[in-house]
């Protein structure tokens, strides 16, 4: 696996989040700009409506990124699987793809938790036209196992994400694009698991196996 400046990862991660945070934000600037103009009571309805659902997007993945990249992940102890599911479901709806849970398991740590919302961040990312990410998590006599089956239109494992996903340097170097795939695999390889991805007919599957049952 190829290291990366600790400086450079951290200005790439910041910018993946920036990069999240600027289509919804984007939206609250222009409603509040539509407000602010005068109208009649339609536009005035436009602009509020546009302003609460940008709002609601940006609330969604502040929470959702808070966890997947900030210190709750880090957290010891047992997550909140319910919590857990809620607010990654609130983060998907922000973007095209919904999300299927199948989780039978009877611990998930905050770390396990973590790894699972990288890789639904990965699911996400991979369905740029909707569809489905199928989160599935059991526990097996190897250890934890999460598979992340993304069923979708044009669904597509792209080069430098799969590089990415196996630890090596994209060939045009790093990039905000691709360090979250590098982070979900430091993730992983800190669970002392094993992370790979893999393209099919219109789906892409995302496999974390070998996982560590107390992370």
């Amino acid at each position: 696996m190829s290291s990366i400046d600790p400086a450079r990862l951290s200005a790439f991660i910041a910018s993946r989040i920036c990069h999240d945070l600027v289509s919804p934000i984007s939206s609250v600037t222009n409603a509040l700009d539509l407000m602010d103009e005068p109208g009649d009571h339609e536009m005035k309805a436009q602009a509020e409506s546009l302003l609460h659902e940008g709002a609601e997007k940006a609330a969604a993945r502040i929470q959702f990124l808070r966890y997947a990249f900030g210190s709750i992940g880090l957290n010891s102890g047992a997550a909140d699987i319910h919590e857990a599911k809620k607010i990654t479901e609130a983060f998907v709806r922000s973007h095209r793809p919904s999300v299927d849970w199948d989780i039978r398991a009877d611990h998930l740590s905050f770390s396990h938790v973590r790894l699972m919302m990288n890789l639904v961040m990965l699911g996400t990312d991979a369905l740029p036209r909707g569809g489905v990410v199928n989160v599935r998590v059991r526990n097996e006599a190897g250890g934890l196992t999460m598979v992340l089956t993304c069923k979708g239109d044009r669904a597509k494992l792209k080069p430098d994400v799969a590089a990415a996903i196996t630890g090596d340097e994209p060939s045009e170097g790093w990039r905000p694009e691709t360090i979250q795939p590098y982070f979900a695999r430091m993730i992983c390889d800190g669970l002392d698991g094993e992370l790979t991805g893999s393209q099919g007919e219109d789906q892409v599957i995302f496999m974390a196996t070998g996982i560590r049952a107390e992370g």
